[in-house]
Protein backbone atom coordinates (compact mmCIF):
# COMPACT_ATOMS: atom_id res chain seq x y z
CA UNK A 1 0.00 0.00 0.00
CA UNK A 2 1.39 3.41 -0.94
CA UNK A 3 1.34 6.63 1.03
CA UNK A 4 -1.30 7.96 -1.36
CA UNK A 5 -3.65 5.16 -0.25
CA UNK A 6 -3.59 6.58 3.30
CA UNK A 7 -3.58 10.30 2.66
CA UNK A 8 -6.20 12.27 0.81
CA UNK A 9 -4.04 14.35 -1.54
CA UNK A 10 -6.02 17.05 -3.32
CA UNK A 11 -5.95 16.79 -7.08
CA UNK A 12 -4.94 19.75 -9.20
CA UNK A 13 -7.92 21.66 -10.53
CA UNK A 14 -8.66 21.17 -14.19
CA UNK A 15 -6.62 23.43 -16.44
CA UNK A 16 -8.41 26.62 -17.33
CA UNK A 17 -7.56 28.84 -20.26
CA UNK A 18 -4.39 28.63 -22.28
CA UNK A 19 -2.49 25.41 -21.50
CA UNK A 20 0.59 26.78 -23.25
CA UNK A 21 0.70 29.68 -20.81
CA UNK A 22 0.39 27.28 -17.86
CA UNK A 23 3.32 25.24 -19.18
CA UNK A 24 5.37 28.41 -19.56
CA UNK A 25 4.40 29.61 -16.08
CA UNK A 26 5.46 26.29 -14.50
CA UNK A 27 8.72 26.40 -16.44
CA UNK A 28 9.36 29.95 -15.19
CA UNK A 29 8.69 28.87 -11.58
CA UNK A 30 11.09 25.99 -11.93
CA UNK A 31 13.70 28.26 -13.48
CA UNK A 32 13.48 30.82 -10.65
CA UNK A 33 14.00 28.04 -8.13
CA UNK A 34 16.93 26.54 -10.06
CA UNK A 35 18.54 29.95 -10.56
CA UNK A 36 18.46 30.66 -6.83
CA UNK A 37 20.15 27.32 -6.08
CA UNK A 38 22.66 27.96 -8.86
CA UNK A 39 23.42 31.42 -7.48
CA UNK A 40 24.27 29.85 -4.12
CA UNK A 41 26.53 27.33 -5.89
CA UNK A 42 28.30 30.11 -7.79
CA UNK A 43 28.91 32.02 -4.54
CA UNK A 44 30.13 28.83 -2.84
CA UNK A 45 32.56 28.16 -5.69
CA UNK A 46 33.90 31.72 -5.51
CA UNK A 47 34.56 31.38 -1.78
CA UNK A 48 36.32 28.06 -2.33
CA UNK A 49 38.44 29.73 -5.04
CA UNK A 50 39.52 32.56 -2.71
CA UNK A 51 39.99 30.21 0.27
CA UNK A 52 37.13 31.36 2.49
CA UNK A 53 35.58 28.18 3.81
CA UNK A 54 34.09 29.08 7.19
CA UNK A 55 30.91 30.69 5.92
CA UNK A 56 28.32 29.33 3.52
CA UNK A 57 26.76 30.95 0.47
CA UNK A 58 23.56 31.96 2.28
CA UNK A 59 25.60 33.72 4.97
CA UNK A 60 27.72 35.46 2.32
CA UNK A 61 24.58 36.63 0.52
CA UNK A 62 23.19 37.85 3.84
CA UNK A 63 26.33 39.94 4.40
CA UNK A 64 26.08 41.30 0.85
CA UNK A 65 22.42 42.28 1.30
CA UNK A 66 23.04 44.01 4.63
CA UNK A 67 25.86 46.03 3.10
CA UNK A 68 26.54 49.27 4.98
CA UNK A 69 23.16 49.22 6.73
CA UNK A 70 22.34 48.52 10.36
CA UNK A 71 19.29 46.25 10.47
CA UNK A 72 17.25 43.89 12.62
CA UNK A 73 16.48 40.27 11.77
CA UNK A 74 12.86 41.32 11.40
CA UNK A 75 13.79 43.85 8.73
CA UNK A 76 15.66 41.17 6.78
CA UNK A 77 12.65 38.84 7.00
CA UNK A 78 10.22 41.59 5.98
CA UNK A 79 12.34 42.36 2.91
CA UNK A 80 11.61 38.81 1.88
CA UNK A 81 15.22 37.69 1.55
CA UNK A 82 15.24 34.92 4.15
CA UNK A 83 13.11 32.44 6.03
CA UNK A 84 12.53 33.29 9.70
CA UNK A 85 14.54 30.71 11.59
CA UNK A 86 17.37 30.79 9.06
CA UNK A 87 17.88 34.52 9.62
CA UNK A 88 18.31 34.19 13.38
CA UNK A 89 20.57 31.16 13.07
CA UNK A 90 22.77 32.71 10.39
CA UNK A 91 23.00 36.08 12.15
CA UNK A 92 24.10 34.36 15.36
CA UNK A 93 26.73 32.33 13.47
CA UNK A 94 28.02 35.45 11.70
CA UNK A 95 28.27 37.36 15.00
CA UNK A 96 30.05 34.42 16.65
CA UNK A 97 32.55 34.25 13.76
CA UNK A 98 33.23 38.01 13.88
CA UNK A 99 31.56 39.03 10.62
CA UNK A 100 28.90 41.15 12.33
CA UNK A 101 28.43 43.36 15.38
CA UNK A 102 25.19 43.13 17.30
CA UNK A 103 23.63 45.49 19.81
CA UNK A 104 20.31 45.59 21.62
CA UNK A 105 18.01 48.32 20.39
CA UNK A 106 17.68 51.15 22.94
CA UNK A 107 13.94 51.59 22.28
CA UNK A 108 12.87 47.93 22.09
CA UNK A 109 15.23 45.79 24.19
CA UNK A 110 13.84 42.62 22.55
CA UNK A 111 15.21 43.75 19.20
CA UNK A 112 18.85 43.34 18.18
CA UNK A 113 20.45 45.50 15.50
CA UNK A 114 23.32 44.11 13.44
CA UNK A 115 25.95 45.62 11.15
CA UNK A 116 29.01 44.31 9.38
CA UNK A 117 32.47 44.30 10.90
CA UNK A 118 35.55 44.92 8.75
CA UNK A 119 35.75 41.14 8.29
CA UNK A 120 32.10 41.11 7.13
CA UNK A 121 32.70 43.99 4.72
CA UNK A 122 35.54 42.00 3.12
CA UNK A 123 33.11 39.16 2.44
CA UNK A 124 30.56 41.61 1.08
CA UNK A 125 33.25 42.97 -1.24
CA UNK A 126 34.07 39.47 -2.55
CA UNK A 127 30.40 38.90 -3.43
CA UNK A 128 30.13 42.38 -4.92
CA UNK A 129 33.19 41.75 -7.08
CA UNK A 130 31.76 38.42 -8.23
CA UNK A 131 28.48 40.06 -9.22
CA UNK A 132 30.31 42.89 -11.03
CA UNK A 133 32.32 40.35 -13.05
CA UNK A 134 29.14 38.47 -13.91
CA UNK A 135 27.35 41.64 -15.00
CA UNK A 136 30.27 42.54 -17.26
CA UNK A 137 30.47 38.99 -18.61
CA UNK A 138 26.76 38.80 -19.41
CA UNK A 139 26.94 42.02 -21.37
CA UNK A 140 30.35 41.41 -23.00
CA UNK A 141 29.37 37.94 -24.23
CA UNK A 142 25.99 39.16 -25.48
CA UNK A 143 24.05 36.92 -23.10
CA UNK A 144 21.98 39.88 -21.85
CA UNK A 145 22.09 43.57 -22.52
CA UNK A 146 20.58 46.49 -20.62
CA UNK A 147 17.17 46.06 -22.28
CA UNK A 148 17.09 42.34 -21.44
CA UNK A 149 17.88 43.01 -17.77
CA UNK A 150 15.13 45.64 -17.63
CA UNK A 151 12.62 43.21 -19.21
CA UNK A 152 13.49 40.41 -16.78
CA UNK A 153 13.42 42.70 -13.75
CA UNK A 154 10.12 44.29 -14.74
CA UNK A 155 8.52 40.89 -15.34
CA UNK A 156 9.74 39.49 -12.01
CA UNK A 157 8.51 42.60 -10.17
CA UNK A 158 5.06 42.15 -11.72
CA UNK A 159 5.03 38.51 -10.58
CA UNK A 160 6.13 39.59 -7.11
CA UNK A 161 3.27 42.12 -6.91
CA UNK A 162 0.78 39.52 -8.14
CA UNK A 163 1.91 36.94 -5.56
CA UNK A 164 1.95 39.56 -2.79
CA UNK A 165 -1.62 40.51 -3.68
CA UNK A 166 -2.64 36.83 -3.63
CA UNK A 167 -1.24 36.44 -0.12
CA UNK A 168 -2.92 39.62 1.11
CA UNK A 169 -6.32 38.60 -0.22
CA UNK A 170 -6.22 35.14 1.36
CA UNK A 171 -6.60 36.70 4.80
Amino acid sequence: MSLQDHIDIPQAPPAVGNKGFMVGYLEALSLVERLHRLLLDVIKDEFERVGVLEINAVQALLLFNIGDNEVTAGELKSRGYYQGSNVSYNLKKLVDMGYMHHQRCEIDRRSVRVRLTDKGRKIRDVVSGLFARHADGLEDKGVLGPAGIVDITDSLKRMERYWTDQIRYIY
